[in-house]
């Protein structure tokens, strides 16, 4: 037992010692790439829809039932991944999570009906919903203690960009070509990227986890061979720390006394901020050209921008987070955002140009926050568990997300915009309660976090 503690501490520690290099590069590219797509098929309906609103006759509720359906889907798909990313490892399950939601791309692109669409959106959001927590755990199980919050908030720009481009693609080549494009480019590239998953070395974290310790040598040798780093460095005389080999995380455990506390608090994170970021961004485009009476071209181009201002956002964020810290980057999101959304929940949204703006940077901050939380919520947990805390926590950002499309189709009709928008700013502030209760974990090791 103690020669395998230390053998576990010696690759823990070679690990953290290691420096960023190709390896960690192709990961991200890798890994990275199907998070694009993750994003591109997650917000492609938002410039499907208003086409689809004129030629099939949906009415408001059914707008928010379509854009609800995919984030039921995600809710399942981030459960059943995250399970089975704890027990197969992170990189089968990421592939094939890619591959359901680029080949249900492409069946959306072959819909005919309003009904037919929906069950397609549902069974892709599955694979959106699971590829992504996934994913982050693991960005998340390669990164070095110190250094962490750029070195995920980098990878994890990827997302956001991917709604950017989602955006700029959707304003320019929906009103050209029509909204089966919007399917086609989603479906064709994704299939392609989950062949290279699997190409993936496994997490090194997970396979220490689960006593693989040869594989996981494997696995950092290669990393340090491609850092040109020597092992006789790197390793040291580490004092020995048993980990929890071959013990499997139960859901139970994440509202156990030990981490019952830190389980709340970023449920309440990630249904606060995704409320908010989604709603947003799937109906603005429909708010643009049905309450505002814009175009289509320009409501498209008016809503690309919010991506863009989460993209700029997140990257003060990449440099900033491992100074500010993750709770006081989301106290001041948080709390910036909702005094924007207020000031729109209050007399702010009779002038569609004010719309535009503070409707924008409100998505930007919260946007950032929807980021914060894909490092966060990773770090709290130790790696028995890690997968299923995650894909548990963005559970409730599909709830979430799935909840606030629906509820806004319905809430135009009896309150107006500014009881939207008065929502938006309640939730903004619940957020910032919550985040008033984090721990930080800025550049400690994931070990020692969630011990």
């Amino acid at each position: 037992m103690t020669n395998t503690a230390t053998r576990e501490s010696t690759l823990i520690a070679r690990l953290e010692a290691v420096p960023s290099s190709i390896w960690h590069i192709r990961a991200r590219i890798v890994m990275g790439s199907a998070t694009f797509f993750d994003a591109f098929n997650a917000l492609s309906i938002a410039f499907v829809l208003p086409i689809l609103v004129r030629d099939w006759h949906i009415s408001a509720p059914q707008i928010g039932v379509m854009i609800g359906a995919s984030y039921m889907g995600q809710f399942v798909g981030a459960l059943v991944f995250s399970w089975a990313a704890e027990r197969w490892g992170r990189v089968p399950c990421a592939a094939a999570a890619t591959a359901i939601f680029a080949a249900m791309s492409l069946a959306c692109a072959g819909a005919r009906d309003f009904d037919v669409l929906l069950i397609c959106r549902f069974i892709q959001g599955i694979g959106v919903g699971g590829e992504m927590p996934v994913a982050a755990v693991y960005i998340s199980e390669l990164s070095k203690a110190r250094g962490r919050g750029r070195f995920f908030l980098l990878y994890e720009m990827i997302f956001p960009i991917g709604l950017m481009v989602t955006g700029q693609v959707g304003a320019l080549l929906v009103p050209v070509w029509g909204w089966k494009t919007m399917f086609l480019i989603g479906g064709l590239p994704g299939l392609i990227i989950a062949a290279m998953l699997l190409r993936l070395p496994e997490s090194p974290r997970w396979l220490i986890g689960k006593g693989r310790l040869s594989d996981a040598e494997r696995v950092i040798a290669g990393m340090e061979a491609s850092a040109r780093t020597s092992p006789a460095v790197v390793r040291g005389n580490p004092t020995p720390r048993p980990l929890p080999v071959r013990a499997r995380g139960q859901w139970s455990e994440l509202l156990s006394p030990a981490y019952r506390g830190r389980t709340l608090i970023v449920w309440v994170l990630w249904a606060s901020a995704f409320l908010i970021a989604n709603s947003l961004n799937n109906w603005m485009p429909t708010l643009y050209t049905t309450v505002y009476h814009l175009g289509l071209a320009e409501a498209l181009r008016a809503a690309s921008m919010t991506n863009v201002a989460q993209v700029a956002l997140l990257l003060v964020a990449a440099l900033l987070i491992d100074r500010t810290g993750r709770k006081y980057w989301m106290m001041g999101a948080f709390g910036t955002g909702a005094v924007l959304l207020g000031i729109l929940a209050f007399g702010g949204t009779g002038n569609v140009s004010v719309v535009i703006v503070l409707s924008t940077l409100s998505y930007g901050l919260i946007g950032s926050i929807a980021a914060v939380v894909y490092l966060y919520t990773p770090e709290i947990y130790p790696t028995r568990m890690r997968a299923i805390g995650t894909g548990v926590a963005t559970s409730w950002l599909r709830a979430a997300s799935a909840i606030g499309p629906t509820l806004i189709g319905f809430m135009i009709g009896k309150g107006g915009v500014d009881s939207v928008f008065l929502m938006f700013a309640g939730v903004a502030v619940l957020g910032l309660i919550a985040s008033t209760r984090m721990i930080e974990t800025r550049n400690m090791r994931l070990e020692d976090i969630a011990s």
